[in-house]
This record gives C-alpha cells, structure tokens and sequence, in this order.
C-alpha cells in the first residue's frame, strides 16, 4: 500500500471535511491512476482491428 502523508482538515464540529496532500505526493497519485487507465484502455482494445501508418493518417485527417 502506498503510504501518503495527510492533514485531514476538520469543520467547526470537529468532522472531517477535506484532505491535505503534499504536491509531489498528489503528482505520483495522478500518474498512477493515469498508467491505470491507459493500461485498462489498452487490454479493452486489445482485440480491436488495428489501423496501417496510411490508414491511421488518412482517419485522423478526416476528423479534421
């Protein structure tokens, strides 16, 4: 398990409302969860009829 140092910010009742997280410690989240979900998007795919050099090109210039 990843440890992450927290603040919990509390409301006037003494209940937790918010989290705190270093930058550096948010940043190494993010790019987890984004190599998680290209990976995820990537087995989904995985199967899928696969596009030529020309075919790719030709496609992306249509959306144009």
């Amino acid at each position: 398990m990843l440890k992450i140092k927290k603040n919990i910010v509390l409301d006037e009742n003494q209940k937790p409302i918010a989290v705190q997280i270093p930058i550096d410690e948010f940043e190494r989240l993010e790019e987890i969860i984004e190599n998680y979900g290209l990976a995820k998007m990537m087995d989904e795919v995985r199967n899928d009829e696969r596009l030529s050099f020309k075919e790719a090109k030709n496609y992306y210039q249509s959306l144009k």
